[in-house]
């Protein structure tokens, strides 16, 4: 919202401050300044001149006038000009040498076209009132020759700038913000809608509202015989330039010019178009409307719409229809106001794509009250500035509304700042704000009785205010909304600034203090961490190669999605993953390793499609509430990594390794670690991995998640680097391992005894089942095994392997001696013999 300060003044008594002065008191009050802009300032030397005479210069492509104009001084100016919409006896702004105009361009006296031209006749874009440059600005011919043109049409302006949010809807206009810059200042407010419209004398035009959950109050009024060509004048046509309007027509500038002033949006139809009773009503089915902007739109059946007999005539709040609007040749005018429902317009102007100033305003929520005062007010401009006559009646078609009323207790907004505010001040910031304020609690009952909150806060023991809000301020509807204008009008910047009090017992869970360390751990072991957006197509899934009946297809489709491409939730970490790591090696990064910590989103075979919807009035029951959770889907927690190129760098200190399956898999111990679980790996096929390169994550006998190369398919699908690892692993099931505190290892004083052996397996054999039986066999003094070497070649054997490993022997209360760890090796040979089949290297 722009507003010119000027325009303040009209209505506010300010004292002698600057712009930057309002401003400062606008945003202690809660108001965004987004800008404040100068206009005029930097002008000078630009005077009223007449016309005397006009020669026509010829041989030139163009129109070239030789002018003769008196502008207060002993002798005319000699001025050289292209336009051609003036005469002889005109009186037109000039900007003599030496002059400056709107931008610091300098005017000068030259020789230009083989004439001198001492000084320039200006547009109205020249001087910065608008964009018109079609040809010179006529002033009327009573203004004083040699004024000062600056002075004359107020050139010289601050415009306050203000992005208005939307629960101040009231201050889309001049009359919102000058009542809160009469407030910050503690100066008079003159409200620009205490107007006496004549007493009604019957309907303008018939008229009705049809669907009252659409529309609350419609207003008719009418005026004949006006003058279409009448021009705006220049007053009101540099505010709204300065507004940020285009001045189009003196019909159309009257009622922007109200809305401005006031915050009611009007509309302006051309009488003779309108046909019978018109009528506020939803649309039906098949209905289309040809709007303002040559658009034919297809209505849907929620939109408002004012019809008369021969249908739509225009978007309620949002846009009118072409075929009542008003043209050159208009003469007969009925404007209309309205008070129409915010959502209504809220939802049609969003479902069409079509935002105006109109519909700004109505969605924010408008005064209730202004539509007889605001039609009252244009119709009079129109006459004053366009000729005609105002007709007698006025159309009021309205649904009768209680005003609201709300309890509080004198001292919460207090309570709520954290300061103590007087009865006497919370009085009176209310009934500044425009709040009508009854004390006693005679006065509460009824306000308490429907008013739950208020309820449960009048056992303060504090006096009861009933408060009812102005008709202004839609957005006041419960005490704390009063808290609030008590509290900024008090200022925000006498707030005390008090650390709250921490509850005993507050701190991180077990469970976020896992997902803490797993960062930490991960982070440390060389991967960087990422954010996707929780989102995944169809093409995802099949770019990761899953079966039809695999559970991750199975997905939750949203209803507005942000893109068409992605409209599930994700059931995986890895697409999101995938798609930065291709993001990443495009921009030059060869060595990548990602990691991501997330929900995924796994709705039930059986899970209706979309939760049920309940309303507000009452507690949802039992069996709704269980209706709501059966449509919810399963939100584990997962963890998952990608790697492509050098897991460890070359560099002048040798060669580097290549990611590979081992150190996916090696991830997934490093997130266990940390979660005190020791994970088991098992050979698996599954998509999107590699079939031969896949190794399945079990904590004990729970599938937790999976490791290994992704299949070269899903490579190519996603233009990954050759031979992509990747890992997926869910932590919700880790964090339930959490339930008890950690046990604490036990570290033994007498030393270690290592014990190698080197045993000779199928090339089929699982190392981890190797590993599992000779830690079973050793017993309880194996401290640690360790595999340190595998070999395959003709000393073992074709189809063979040699599996080495470093045993680790201690004892917690001795030393061990040479005999009980061989007793203890051997054991652990001969069950892995037992189980897989393994023997003795050169045995």
């Amino acid at each position: 919202m722009k507003v010119p300060l000027s325009w303040l003044r009209e209505y506010v008594d300010l004292p002698a401050v600057t712009a930057h002065e309002v401003a400062e008191k606008l945003t202690a009050a809660g108001l965004k300044l987004e800008a404040i802009t100068s206009h005029g300032h930097d002008v000078k030397n630009v005077v009223v001149g007449e016309v005397l005479s006009i020669e026509e210069l010829e041989g030139f492509k163009k129109p070239i006038r030789h002018c003769q104009v008196e502008v207060g001084e002993a002798a005319p100016r000699q001025i050289v000009c292209g336009a051609t919409n003036f005469t002889a006896g005109d009186r037109v702004p000039v900007v003599l040498p030496g002059g400056v105009l709107p931008g610091g361009f300098e005017v000068g006296a030259r020789k230009t076209y083989g004439r001198m031209s001492e000084g320039m006749i200006c547009s109205e874009r020249e001087l910065g009132l608008g964009d018109d440059h079609g040809g010179i600005m006529l002033l009327p011919a009573d203004t004083p020759i040699g004024a000062d043109v600056v002075e004359l049409l107020g050139l010289r302006e601050d415009v306050i700038e203000l992005e208005i949010t939307p629960d101040i809807g009231y201050a889309l206009s001049v009359r919102g913000v000058a009542r809160e810059v009469a407030t910050a200042f503690g100066v008079a407010f003159r409200d620009p809608a205490d107007l006496s419209p004549p007493a009604e004398t019957g309907p303008s035009h018939p008229a009705s509202i049809a669907d009252p959950t659409a529309c609350d109050r419609f207003v008719l009024r009418a005026i004949r015989g006006f003058d279409p060509h009448a021009p705006s004048p220049f007053w009101m046509r540099a505010r709204l330039t300065r507004a940020g309007m285009r001045p189009v027509s003196l019909a159309v500038d009257v009622t922007n010019y109200v809305m401005l002033e006031l915050g009611q949006p009007l509309h302006a139809f051309d009488a003779t178009k309108l046909s019978g009773e018109i009528v506020v009503r939803r649309a039906e089915p098949g209905e289309t409307l040809e709007t303002l902007d040559h658009v034919v739109r297809a209505l849907h059946p929620e939109d408002v719409l004012i019809t008369d007999s021969s249908g739509a005539i225009s978007m309620a709040g949002t846009m009118g229809g072409l075929h009542t609007e008003i043209s050159d040749d208009s003469t007969d005018i009925v404007i209309e106001a309205a008070h129409f429902a915010p959502s209504g317009v809220a939802r049609m102007s969003r479902r069409h794509n079509l935002v105006s100033e109109a519909s700004k305003r109505f969605e924010r929520g408008v005064d209730r009250e202004l539509p007889l005062y605001a039609s009252w007010r244009a119709v009079r401009l129109l006459a004053e500035l366009g000729g005609g006559t105002i007709q007698p009646g006025v159309t009021c078609a309205e649904v009768e509304t209680e005003p609201v009323r709300i309890s509080i207790p004198s001292g919460h907004p207090g309570r709520v700042a954290g300061m103590r505010y007087d009865r006497g001040t919370v009085i009176r910031r209310l009934e500044q704000v425009g709040c009508t304020v009854t004390e006693g609690a005679d006065a509460a009952e009824g306000a308490e009785a429907a008013d739950g909150l208020a309820a449960r806060l009048a056992v303060t023991g504090d006096d009861m205010l009933t408060v009812v809000p102005p008709s202004w301020r839609p957005d006041l509807t419960d005490p704390n909304d009063l808290a609030e204008e008590v509290i900024r009008l008090e200022g925000y910047e006498n707030l005390p600034s008090v650390l709250p009090a921490a509850p005993a017992g507050a701190g991180l869970t077990e469970g976020q203090r896992l997902r803490r360390r797993v960062g930490r751990a991960l982070a440390s072991a060389g991967y960087v961490e990422v954010l996707a957006y929780p989102f995944m197509g169809e093409r995802d899934l099949d770019n990761l190669q899953l079966p039809a009946g695999d559970a991750r297809r199975r997905a939750v489709r949203l209803a507005n999605p942000l893109s068409e491409d992605e409209p599930l939730m994700r059931t995986t970490l890895l697409p999101g993953l995938l798609k930065t790591l291709v993001r990443n090696v495009g921009r030059g990064a060869g060595d990548v390793a990602l990691f991501e910590t997330g929900l995924v989103y796994r709705p039930a075979a059986d899970a209706p499609a979309t939760a049920p919807v309940l309303g507000v009035e009452r507690r949802p029951t039992d069996d709704e509430l269980a209706s709501i959770e059966a449509a919810l889907p399963a939100q584990p927690r997962r963890v998952a990594v990608v790697l492509a190129g050098e897991f460890e760098r070359s560099g002048w200190w040798g060669k580097g390794t290549p990611a590979t399956w081992a150190d996916a898999v090696e991830a997934a111990r490093t997130v266990a670690r940390e979660a005190g679980v020791s994970l088991e790996v098992r050979a698996d096929r599954h998509e999107p991995w590699h079939p031969g390169r896949c190794a399945a994550l079990y904590a004990g006998e729970t599938l937790v998640g999976h490791a290994g190369e992704l299949h070269p398919r899903v490579v190519e699908a996603y233009g990954l680097p050759p031979r992509t690892c990747a890992m997926e692993l869910e932590l919700t099931g880790l964090e339930a391992s959490l339930s008890g505190p950690v046990e604490t290892p036990a570290i033994s004083a007498y030393p270690v005894a290592t014990q190698d052996v080197a045993l000779i397996v199928d090339a089929a054999v699982p190392v981890a089942e190797v590993e599992a039986a000779l830690r079973e066999g050793a017993g309880a003094l194996l401290e640690a095994i360790r595999l340190f070497d595998v070999y395959a070649g003709a000393q073992v054997g074709e189809g063979n392997k040699s599996l080495a490993y470093s045993l680790r022997f201690r004892a917690p209360d001795r030393t061990l001696t040479v005999e009980e760890t061989t007793a203890a090796r051997d054991a652990a040979v001969a069950l892995a013999g037992e189980r897989t089949g393994a023997r003795l290297r050169g045995a």
